[in-house]
């Protein structure tokens, strides 16, 4: 195997979007830096069940809603 190809893996925090944290291992950043989750499981639609929205960052939600707007007649 050779030698200084990987990655160095070291531990990371990684905070989610209601400010929980937890610690683990990476290759993300450097050792001890921290990760901030803006879309987690515990907000995205996909694992709640679609009763919250996505937050619309930046109008891109908003801008491809008008872009396909009446698209297939809807």
């Amino acid at each position: 195997m050779k030698k200084d190809i990987h990655p160095a893996y070291h531990s990371i925090k990684v905070v989610m979007t209601d400010g929980s944290e937890f610690h683990t291992r990476s290759t993300y950043g450097s050792e001890g830096d921290s990760l901030q989750l803006d879309i987690d499981p515990r907000t995205h639609p996909a694992w709640t069940g679609g009763d919250r929205q996505l937050m619309d960052r930046g109008g891109r939600v908003s801008r491809f809603k008008n872009k396909y707007a009446g698209f297939l007649g809807n």
